[in-house]
């Protein structure tokens, strides 16, 4: 296949959810981009709209649909109306779902069994339902948001979160494992500080939070949502044919580093 057709995701249909902004957004523009027609999901439908306009531009389709990961009916609803509306997934990119910060001794554990909800429970229903179609179909490739907390320890309240993300590392490898033979491909992402407007609140919250994170950023900066855009392509399309299970640093160069190392700058 030449070298640029091997990108070419004309043709084919990606269901992203937290499109409606951040990296959810700026991977179903990279999509569209790429050829691709778009369902967007989330629960902000004017942030979706937004996206799904930007998309309509590029000439492409995009069907936005108000969903809360958290709840499998509602999973189910969208996958219903993908068949309907699209007749076929080839993409499905795993965003959406929010943490709730709190120290292992003290946080209530129906925000641990919510955070669980929405990064892990979530993630796998949306899983489970791309990929009973995708295997019908003999092909498709399935992306997980997890982040640097999937593989490393962060401290700062993070337990649930981490604990979250750990699974949804492990949820990746097993069902490559279990699919990949059958023709569907799954890989994670793991970002480090990427902008968004919760982390903006924190850093506000904590005027030394941004210097502690960018001191273990070699990069030199914190990620931007897109970042995220080529790796989302590459992932999708026939370039990453021969990857599966593996779990992708976005990161500007955080896990390489050890603890005690020094950046020049």
């Amino acid at each position: 296949m030449p070298f640029p057709a091997l990108f070419d995701l004309t043709g084919r249909v990606a269901l992203v959810s937290g499109a409606a902004s951040g990296m959810g957004r700026a991977m179903s523009l990279a999509l569209a981009e790429a050829g691709a027609d778009l369902m967007l999901a989330g629960r902000n439908m004017a942030g979706l709209e937004n996206t799904a306009a930007e998309i309509q531009k590029l000439g492409r389709r995009a069907v936005a649909v108000t969903c809360d990961v958290s709840q499998p009916e509602q999973i189910r609803r969208m996958f219903a109306q993908l068949d309907r509306d699209f007749g076929r997934i080839d993409f499905l990119g795993n965003v959406a779902g929010e943490a709730v910060l709190g120290r292992p001794e003290e946080i209530p554990l129906e925000a641990v069994e919510q955070t669980w909800r929405n990064i892990v429970f979530g993630r796998f229903c949306c899983c489970q339902e791309a990929g009973r179609r995708m295997l019908a179909a003999g092909r498709g490739s399935i992306v997980n948001i997890g982040s640097i907390a999937s593989v490393t320890a962060m401290g700062r309240g993070h337990i649930a979160y981490v604990m979250a993300m750990g699974a949804v590392a492990q949820m990746t490898r097993e069902l490559s494992t279990e699919w990949s033979g059958r023709g569907v491909r799954v890989n994670a992402i793991l970002p480090a500080q990427v902008i968004n407007p919760s982390l903006e609140r924190r850093m506000m919250d904590d005027p030394t939070l941004r210097d502690r994170f960018l001191s273990g950023l070699p990069r030199g900066r914190m990620g931007e949502p897109n970042d995220i855009k080529g790796l989302a392509v590459l992932l999708a399309s026939d370039a990453s044919s021969w990857m599966t299970g593996a779990l992708i640093p976005m990161d500007g160069g955080n896990l390489a580093m050890n603890a005690g190392a020094s950046i020049p700058r």
